[in-house]
């Protein structure tokens, strides 16, 4: 397999021949029915549709599983999501996704070859799609893109979370001459033209790893945001930062988090991919509640043997 050609040279640091990358794709509908959300489409290799749940919510909780075990310079992922008037989704991944190294592991390309994934969502009125995939990790040389385009109509709420680990820290590794790219376009529809609710671009690599404007040297990253299905009131926008910074305690990195015009974005720096973990898990849990929603359960694929939504620490 690819991946496992990409494993071979990031233990061994030799170039070799070049793999064909892969061009995975799965194209998803969601619709309600009887008060019940399913769901139709299928999946190309190296991506697998695997069980889906019913969530107490209503959510329709389905995992998506990358068969290759990880993304090489040149793999290129494209992941579709339509959802129908009212219904609700809850998108994850199986495992994290590992990142290989490219720069400098091929002699055709030794500048590396960019993996990317890209992510389409539609959401019809009153519908409801949470993307929540489990930690991304990019080696040292890993150069990774996302570009994500989120359509909304009325009524339509959408949460994503998203936690990267920029190198191998356990190995004592850095991503070195690596990078990572991520572009977020969300855009509301209604009267006269789409309002974008939020563009969102940015690069870590470089500089940016050190710079106290972007990691600091540390060696995790994370990003929340969540596009309110309505405008928030004032009163109760403010109550809702106000619990999402407490919810920081006990917790270690740097955590901040603002309002957008219609809803929130929260970002995490540090060292430790379970308290970025942790903090967006209970951010999740607050929107739910803004949303008059059942509390979220935990996806079922997830291996955490750990409660992050239980209450947070208040002697931190």
């Amino acid at each position: 397999m690819a991946a496992e050609h990409a494993a071979m040279q990031a233990s061994t640091g030799s170039p070799q021949a070049p793999t064909a990358p892969w061009r995975g794709s799965a194209a998803l509908r969601f619709s309600l029915s009887q008060g019940r959300t399913t769901h139709q489409g299928g999946a190309r290799s190296p991506l697998k549709l695997q069980r889906a749940f019913a969530q107490a919510s209503g959510h329709c909780e389905l995992p998506l599983l990358h068969t290759a075990g990880g993304l090489v310079g040149g793999d290129e992922l494209r992941i579709e999501a339509r959802l129908g008037a009212g219904s609700r989704a809850l998108l994850t991944s199986v495992a994290a996704q590992k990142v290989y190294g490219s720069v400098g592991r091929s002699r055709r390309h030794p500048a590396g070859r960019w993996a990317e994934q890209a992510l389409s969502f539609a959401l019809e009125a009153g519908s409801d799609l949470e993307w929540l995939p489990q930690e991304l990790v990019l080696y040292a040389g890993a150069l990774y893109q996302q570009r994500a385009q989120v359509d909304l109509d009325p009524g339509a709420s959408f949460l994503a979370a998203e936690v990267v680990r920029l190198g191998r820290t356990a190995a004592g590794e850095g991503l070195d001459q690596g990078c990572w790219r991520s572009s977020l376009e969300i855009r509301r529809h209604g009267e006269g033209r789409p309002r974008y609710e939020l563009v969102d671009r940015l690069e870590l690599g470089g500089d940016a790893l050190q710079g106290e404007h972007g990691l600091a040297g540390q060696p995790v990253f994370g990003s929340l945001v969540w596009a309110a299905p309505q405008p928030l009131a004032a009163e109760a926008l403010e109550d809702l930062l106000a619990a999402a910074r407490d919810a920081r305690r006990g917790l270690e990195g740097c955590m901040a988090c603002g309002a957008l015009q219609q809803g929130l974005v929260a970002r995490y720096r540090g060292g430790s991919s379970q308290a970025a973990r942790f903090w967006f898990s209970r951010l999740w849990a607050l929107t739910r509640t803004a949303r008059g929603q059942a509390p979220p359960d935990l996806p079922r694929v997830w291996p955490f043997q750990e409660q992050p939504l239980a209450p947070a620490n208040c002697s931190a």
